[in-house]
């Protein structure tokens, strides 16, 4: 199971009631961030689910209101007695911003493992997490990120007899691993079944909508993307390149994505007005983010 935590839901500015966009993943008992804006260590804090196994933190872009909670977050993890490296992974210039923004926490009692990626579309592994990344356009290098459990084949044991696979292979290729043995090898696939479908977690936030968005975040399990006004204020978001709710909906939509989060809402946009019935006409199952909501994905039978 993979559970998601969408810390804050607020755009360029913390308001007293929205933090900042920034999103947890909880996978097999491992922890990615997505963005640490400022403030960002206090609504994890609020959510509990502790700071101990966090393995990988992913920056979209270099925004201030995307950046400046690391120093906090890493003199928090400090307090917390960690000793583990830290992942950090972003678009190019991370360590320039990295090196700027740690001036103040320089004493953390742990190493930062920055992946500094270049602006393409590309797929790599950090531990539990599958991470998939592509780039979308904003005023800076942006990142959309995908978040995947995948999940193992079954075991076949008829078709491992079949393939005269001796037993004492059987849990080394059930783990994807080959095994050779008196000029015989033996493959993964001589004893695993079709493949089975994993959770897919799209996040997006600051960019505007494009086809390549529609194809990352395709049948994804949950889709997070801004939705920066709730009425249409085109000029503005094209202004600054940024989408507005009813784009995000047509993206879910055209991606057959099953649920949609909206989030990364303009300070000009208070909670007590965020509306999103006409959006829900676009894509039905569209929610409209709230800080520290949380949801648990599971692995489809």
């Amino acid at each position: 199971m993979l559970d998601i935590c969408l810390l804050g839901t607020g755009g360029m500015l913390p308001l007293p009631e929205r933090f900042l966009t920034a999103m947890l993943a909880r996978y097999n008992g491992r922890k990615l961030l997505i963005d640490c804006g400022e403030g960002t260590q206090v609504t994890m804090k609020l959510l509990g689910w502790g700071y101990k196994t966090l393995d990988v933190l992913c920056f979209t872009h270099y925004h201030g209101d995307h950046v400046t909670g690391l120093p906090g977050l890493l003199l928090t993890l400090g307090n917390a007695g960690r000793q583990e490296p830290l992942t950090i992974i972003g678009p190019p210039g991370l360590k320039k911003i990295v090196d700027g923004l740690t001036v103040v926490c320089r004493d953390i009692t742990f190493d930062l493992n920055l992946i500094e990626l270049p602006y393409e579309k590309q797929e790599l592994v950090v531990g539990e997490f599958h991470i998939s990344v592509l780039p979308v356009p904003h005023k800076v290098p942006c990142f959309a990120y995908t978040i995947e459990g995948k999940r193992q084949p079954k075991f076949v044991v008829d078709k491992a007899k079949e393939n005269k696979v001796p037993q004492k292979y059987w849990k080394m290729l059930q783990l994807g691993n080959e095994v050779a043995e008196d000029g015989k090898v033996y493959t993964p696939d001589m004893v695993l079944g079709e493949a089975r479908k994993g959770i897919k977690v799209s996040y997006c936030t600051d960019c505007r909508p494009i086809d390549a968005l529609t194809t990352f975040v395709q049948d994804a399990d949950l889709f997070i993307c801004e939705g920066m006004y709730i009425e249409d204020e085109l000029e503005q978001v094209k202004k600054y390149k940024h989408m507005l709710a009813s784009e995000a909906a047509r993206v879910a939509k055209a991606g057959n994505v099953k649920e949609l989060w909206l989030t990364h809402f303009s300070p000009a946009v208070p909670n007590s007005k965020i509306d999103i019935t006409n959006i829900k006409e676009i894509f039905a199952n569209t929610i409209a983010g709230k800080d520290r909501m949380t949801k648990t994905i599971g692995f489809e039978e």
